[in-house]
């Protein structure tokens, strides 16, 4: 796969995580105002409403992560890392986005893994599978994943085009 097709995917994915969240506090802006309304005026809470707004809340995190991440949202404190040599700079960098891909690819096999282990399991007011909420770290850890891979390609390759980097131009 090319790069520019890997972008292209990868900004596919972001728009359809983007939808998700939007949807997905949208449900929340909803289904939590009811809850307080029905609690404390109706004197009656919903039984779903507490799971909705949950789940809601899991994906919506997972997924606006995601979104955060591609548009550089994250804390980043680049000041002594730029301040360094171009050697020193790219082997911190490099030190860096390898973290990150072991972390988030550790964090979305475990994900699959609970998505897996929780498949059979019902929620309790809903009755929906709970691999359903949990299928959010695995699709959230991979779009970040996949996005941390798109921008260390681009980092290195930035890098070797101004000659300071150690990919191949392509």
């Amino acid at each position: 796969m090319s790069v520019a097709a890997f972008s292209k995917l990868n900004a596919i994915l972001i728009k359809a995580a983007s939808g998700v969240t939007a949807v997905c506090l949208a449900v929340i802006a909803v289904v939590i105002p009811y809850e307080v309304f029905g609690r404390y005026v109706l004197g009656d809470m919903p039984v779903w409403s507490g799971e909705a707004a949950t789940f809601s809340m899991v994906w919506a995190a997972m997924m606006g992560s995601a979104v955060g991440l591609k548009k550089g949202y994250q804390v980043s404190l680049n000041l002594f890392v730029d301040m360094l040599p171009k050697i020193p700079r790219l082997a911190v960098t490099a030190c860096m986005y390898a973290g990150m891909l072991v972390f988030l690819g550790l964090m979305a096999w475990f994900g699959l893994h609970q998505t897996l282990v929780n498949m059979h399991q019902r929620s309790t007011a809903i009755g929906m599978p709970m691999s359903l909420p949990y299928l959010a770290l695995p699709a959230g850890f991979t779009l970040m994943l996949l996005i941390t891979v798109e921008q260390c390609w681009n980092f290195f390759r930035t890098e070797s085009k101004e000659g300071r980097g150690c990919l191949p131009r392509s």
